[in-house]
């Protein structure tokens, strides 16, 4: 009775050890489970707010291409705001990962700048003028498809056609094009009641696009939305052998600028007026997309990239047509149509069933950091020096042993 009494101390020690183990391994969980769920929800986040901000480009660029401004001086002004703006961060971020540059990585960086930078931009920017930002952003949404195929036949995307993740990106893919075309050319009935809200009473006139200047708009688009699809899977490549998306950017927006500026001087010609920038909207468009649309963007669409593959960052391309047709609408006197809202449902329903298959292939080549955590009957080691000897059982099931020389959970 007496050697009971001496261990029952022990007892209550073990009892209270037992509980606060118990608690700490429920927030403990609780932690994990919240870092999980933010750590898989980070790449939607980011390429959705990029999608934001390339709508907003799409705006301001148009009312800047509408006040005359050349979009070959846009390009330039666009990515010289960029380099200025990413070289810094990336000389003094990168300095100790940065590798060696070779002859090889430094040719993948000057056709990475002529792809985007000069070749699309430059392409989707005339496509505009021609057409209108909804127009221009609708047309874009053939990149998926032309990313996912050239993906594909790179072997940069796993696609078996009798699995149904596969069969899931594959509609979800054509049905993010088919809702793009529909917007275009389904027009359907008027939204009156969006376009008595529209600043048409503040001077704009709703556009009126001819088949002509639709067409040319088109083939500068589509072709844009080749080479803007190179770009992607020529970075998703680069980036295997130099693993530096801040100096990758500032390389591309560095490059950029410099072959930017001879396509200008060639095409403005006898036309140095054309440099000439104010405090208006043009500065705006220029710093606004060097900033957002080409220093964040490169950027972003690299880490996410690395991740998630270049499917997955193009894939979320309709998000922006769906914003600019709101903001056109409201802002640049657009008017919304049936069809319109027809077509950006499919788009939605297509974008679903991309990030549905992406979601699965992720899932089972990445192991959740939540994983390890996931069995009920985990065993947690703690030693602390005591005397005596208990063995206690609580009723979470987590087993104490207390010896002579330490307590084991």
């Amino acid at each position: 009775m007496l050697q009971k009494m001496k261990k029952f101390p022990l007892y209550i020690v073990s009892c209270g050890i037992s509980v606060l183990l118990g608690n700490k391994l429920q927030k403990i969980k609780k932690m994990e489970s919240t870092r999980s769920l933010y750590i898989r929800a980070k790449p939607f986040l980011a390429v959705t707010l990029l999608q934001i901000g390339l709508a907003g480009m799409d705006i301001l660029s148009k009312v800047a291409l509408n006040r005359g401004m050349s979009n070959y001086v846009l390009v330039v002004y666009r990515h010289a705001v960029a380099t200025i703006i990413i070289a810094p961060f990336a000389l003094v971020l990168d300095k100790k990962v940065r590798p060696k540059m070779t002859v090889s990585i430094f040719i993948k960086l000057l056709l990475l700048s002529l792809l985007e930078p000069v070749i699309d931009q430059n392409l989707y920017y005339m496509g505009m003028k021609y057409t209108s930002a909804t127009f221009a952003a609708t047309m874009g949404n053939i990149l998926p498809a032309i990313t996912f195929l050239m993906a594909w036949i790179m072997r940069l995307e796993v696609v078996n056609c009798r699995s149904l993740r596969s069969q899931a990106k594959i509609v979800g893919t054509v049905a993010t094009v088919g809702g793009a075309m529909m917007m275009t050319l389904v027009k359907g009935p008027a939204l009156t009641f969006l376009s008595k809200n529209s600043v048409t009473d503040h001077g704009a006139k709703p556009l009126d696009i001819s088949v002509h200047d639709a067409i040319k708009g088109s083939i500068m688009i589509t072709i844009g939305c080749f080479s803007w699809a190179a770009f992607v899977i020529l970075q998703a490549i680069t980036l295997n052998t130099y693993p530096v998306e801040l100096s990758l950017t500032a390389w591309i927006c560095l490059l950029g600028t410099l072959e930017g500026t001879a396509v200008a001087l060639v095409m403005e010609k006898g036309r140095s007026h054309v440099w000439a920038i104010g405090w208006d909207a043009n500065l705006l468009a220029a710093v606004y997309s060097g900033i957002f649309c080409s220093g964040l963007l490169y950027f972003i669409q690299g880490v996410v990239m690395k991740e998630r593959g270049p499917v997955f960052v193009t894939a979320f391309s309709p998000l922006g047509m769906v914003i600019v047709a709101i903001l056109s609408t409201f802002l640049m006197a657009e008017k919304m149509y049936l069809g319109r809202v027809f077509g950006a449902i499919v788009i939605v329903v297509g974008l679903y069933m991309v990030i549905w298959g992406k979601g699965k292939d992720d899932y089972d080549t990445h192991t959740p950091p939540l994983d390890e955590d996931k069995t009920t009957d985990q065993k947690i080691g703690t030693q602390i020096q005591l005397q005596g000897q208990v063995e206690y059982v609580d009723n979470n099931s987590h087993c104490l042993h207390i010896n002579q020389d330490h307590i084991h959970v």
